[in-house]
C-alpha cells in the first residue's frame, strides 16, 4: 500500500509531439515531469516551459517522461488547438503537449480541477508507479527539481506482485 497518491488519469482532448496518445499507464516504470501551462501566460513563457525543455534535454527519455498539458482557464477563445500547435513549433518544444478537455459546467478544464492546480505554471512530479511526489505552482529551482528528480529515480521500483524485501542481506543477495 503506497502512502502517496495515485496521480489521476490525463484527460487529454489532442496530442501534439507525440505519433500516438500519452497515458499515465502507458509510461509506468518512468519518473513523469509534467508542467501544465496556458501559452498566454507570462510565467509558463519566461520560466516553466524552458525549465521543462531543458529537464527533456537533460534527463535520458527512458527513464524520465516530460509532458505539457495546455491547461485553459481563461482567454478560451484565442488559447485554441490550432495555436498552441503554433506556439509549439515557434518555441520549439520538443516533448508531448496534450490538451487538457475542457470542463462541460466549470472555466477551469478536467485534468487541472483532478489535480487540484491552483493556476499556471503548474510543475507536477510522477514517481515510477504512478503517484504524484510533488506538486510546484510558479517558479521552481533548477537545482532542487534536479535533485527531486535525481532522487525518485533512485527509489527501488516494487512491481505489482512482487514483495519488497527492504534493506540488507539474505541468502539470495543484497538489497538497498
Amino acid at each position: 500500500m503506497s502512502r502517496y497518491t495515485k496521480a489521476p488519469d490525463l484527460v487529454v482532448d489532442q496530442w501534439f509531439n507525440t505519433p500516438a496518445p500519452l497515458t499515465l499507464q502507458s509510461l509506468r516504470g518512468k519518473v513523469v515531469v509534467m508542467e501544465s501551462f496556458q501559452m498566454l501566460c507570462p510565467g509558463c513563457v519566461s520560466h516553466g516551459l524552458p525549465q521543462a525543455s531543458r529537464i527533456f534535454a537533460t534527463f535520458p527519455q527512458d527513464k524520465v517522461a516530460v509532458i505539457g498539458l495546455h491547461t485553459v482557464f481563461e482567454h478560451h477563445d484565442v488559447m485554441t488547438p490550432r495555436a498552441l500547435e503554433v506556439f509549439l513549433a515557434e518555441f520549439r518544444i520538443p516533448f508531448p503537449v496534450g490538451v487538457d478537455r475542457p470542463s462541460v459546467d466549470n472555466d477551469i478544464p478536467q485534468t487541472m480541477l483532478a489535480y487540484g492546480m491552483r493556476g499556471t505554471p503548474t510543475l507536477t512530479i510522477i514517481d515510477q508507479q504512478g503517484n504524484v511526489r510533488q506538486q510546484h505552482f510558479a517558479e521552481v529551482n533548477d537545482l532542487a527539481l534536479g535533485a527531486e528528480i535525481g532522487a525518485l529515480l533512485s527509489e527501488v521500483v516494487v512491481r505489482e506482485g512482487e514483495e519488497d524485501v527492504g534493506a540488507g542481506c539474505g541468502d539470495e543477495g543484497c538489497a538497498v
